[in-house]
């Protein structure tokens, strides 16, 4: 039950109260109508006999009955017998045995004739006449039967009760959870988009989930005054900083050149120009990324061949490769077209294939696959370095983040998260597996062109 739904859990239990609480219900009410429906036919019974004494009378030692005495209403059957049991008045039932010992002002249940019968006795004395015995006698199973016949309906109406139940259930409680839902999808919405301008905006009745869902629009505005504060910076700082790090750079350059530095005085101009030039491009990366935030970053959507881009980044890359002595290799269909941004796309190659050299293994390789797969250009980027460890999987994207930052290869931890915008913006998707000391596979997904050809 605790994979179902809150929605199906409230209906069940809602359900399940009603249904015990019509049965509760209709077995007190059945009971007491059965003992109702038992007092009042044993009531009859002893008021026929009590009749009987003002109908009898006895003139010159004999019996008389009055015509107004019923010897059977409503199912109750009323006879008088001597002292020696012989029948004087009235009937009995057919199947009754009425040789049954006579006992006075006790009311009894009897079997007889394979039935059960209500039986009551009274010994009344008549003035000039003696002690005569009064016997009524009724069917009790005439009285079970219209209880159960009563049952048998309620157990025909019990099943639609309990599926009205559980659909007035379901429909109150969907009905009453509805604004948890609006939350939630919102929720979904802002978190599948990243859009935290989004709100719940419930209104009406000021209780506790309209209040949670006020406390979480709340929540959202203060994230989203959060997060713009936090692009607006790191857009700001890039600009600002742009501007310093292209003179130190130029001005290194121009020292290198224009002087003739030796020892530790130009290995001091080198590392400063090489901290530059990495400064440089890691504020290019952030500058881009700030921008992609705020939806300023255009693409320059054209006809691309993807085949021919990613064998001239292998063709590239395979020069820096051999430093490391790694061997780039390719295994790529021809004439693989997309729509999109050239440079960007060729951006995000060239940092999966970076990536993939800075974390191989001397001697190693990297494989560079591009193919069709339904209506979509899939890209590969594989290799046999060091890995990442399963728990460092999603933590690969989140900007800056170096899983060894020895191995860097003077890398800003930007180059992932640019690759993961890039396919996003192009309406693709890119994916990462990866085993800890055997290598792993990017794969990027990018919307083929469409063209008659496909």
């Amino acid at each position: 039950m605790k994979h179902l739904s809150i929605t199906l859990r409230v209906t069940l239990l809602y359900t399940l109260f009603m249904v015990l609480l019509a049965g509760l219900s209709l077995g007190f009410l059945f009971h007491a109508g059965a003992q109702s429906a038992r007092q009042t036919r044993l009531d009859r019974m002893q008021q026929m006999v009590e009749d009987s004494r003002r109908n009898l009378e006895a003139k010159d030692g004999e019996l008389e009955i009055d015509r107004d005495l019923e010897a059977f209403d409503d199912g109750v059957y009323l006879s008088l017998y001597d002292t020696a049991g012989v029948p004087l008045y009235g009937f009995v039932p057919r199947d009754f045995d009425n040789s049954v010992v006579f006992d006075a002002g006790t009311l009894r249940t009897v079997e007889s004739g394979g039935r059960s019968w209500y039986l009551y006795d009274e010994q009344i004395t008549v003035e000039e006449y003696g002690a005569v015995w009064v016997r009524s006698v009724a069917a009790a199973d005439a009285v079970d039967a219209t209880i159960g016949t009563l049952w048998h309906w309620a157990l025909l109406v019990l099943p639609v009760f309990v599926v009205l139940a559980a659909v007035c259930g379901y429909l109150l409680t969907r009905r009453a959870f509805a604004p948890v839902r609006q939350i939630t999808q919102t929720a979904k919405e802002i978190g599948a988009g990243g859009d935290l301008s989004r709100r719940i905006g419930l209104a009406g009745s000021g209780d506790e989930i309209h209040t949670l869902a006020a406390e979480f629009d709340a929540m959202f505005a203060r994230l989203e005054d959060a997060f713009r504060r936090e692009k607006q910076f790191t857009d700001d700082a890039s600009h600002e900083l742009r501007t310093p790090t292209a003179v130190i750079l130029s001005q290194s350059e121009y020292a290198l050149e224009q002087t003739h530095p030796a020892g530790e005085t130009r290995a001091a101009l080198e590392s400063i120009h090489a901290q530059a030039a990495r400064m440089a491009a890691m504020l290019s990366q952030l500058l881009m990324l700030a921008r992609a935030d705020k939806g300023r970053q255009p693409l320059h959507r054209e006809r691309v061949d993807l085949s021919e881009l990613v064998q001239m980044v292998a063709e590239t890359e395979a020069e820096q490769a051999e430093k490391q002595k790694i061997t780039v290799r390719t295994r790529l269909e021809p004439g693989v077209m997309v729509q999109g941004d050239e440079t960007l796309l060729m951006r995000l190659v060239i940092n999966l294939t970076e990536n993939a050299i800075h974390y191989g293994r001397p001697g190693g390789w990297v494989l560079l696959t591009l193919g069709r797969q339904g209506g979509y250009a899939v890209g590969t980027v594989q290799d046999n370095g060091i890995g990442i460890a399963p728990e460092n999987l999603d933590k690969i994207w989140q900007r800056f983040w170096q899983a060894d930052a020895a191995r860097s290869g003077g890398g800003a931890g930007l180059g992932l998260s640019m690759v993961q915008w890039i396919a996003r913006a192009h309406g693709g998707r890119v994916t990462v597996e990866s085993t800890l000391g055997t290598g792993s596979t990017f794969t990027f997904f990018l919307p083929c062109e469409k063209t008659e050809n496909l």
